[in-house]
């Protein structure tokens, strides 16, 4: 969803919003998928963490985006709901890893 309103945003956001949020999309899955690929648990909840800061900077960039009148509230707001979904989904994956680690 994220690519879809970048490719929305205004050509003068090219090098300023548009290149921090595609960074910060593309930071969160290669975060996961290289963490997962070191197959040692701290490792793993480490990158999830950079996974989960990566999101957190794309809320952010969404309520700039909302500031410059880019975007609507109800649309911010239903980004921010899934945003928020897929951080309760690394807090428990985050979770399992660290259950793993001690056992």
């Amino acid at each position: 969803e994220i690519y879809r309103l970048i490719k929305k945003l205004p050509d003068d956001e090219k090098f300023n919003l548009v290149s921090q949020m595609r960074r910060a999309a593309t930071s969160l899955t290669n975060n996961l998928a290289e963490g997962h690929g070191r197959y040692h648990y701290q490792e793993n909840i480490q990158f999830c963490r950079q996974s989960r800061g990566s999101l957190t900077e794309i809320i952010d960039d969404l309520n700039i985006c909302l500031d410059e009148n880019y975007l609507t509230e109800d649309y911010l707001n239903n980004l921010k709901q899934e945003a928020f979904e897929i951080i309760k989904m690394l807090n428990g994956y985050i979770a399992y890893l660290k259950k793993r680690k001690a056992e």
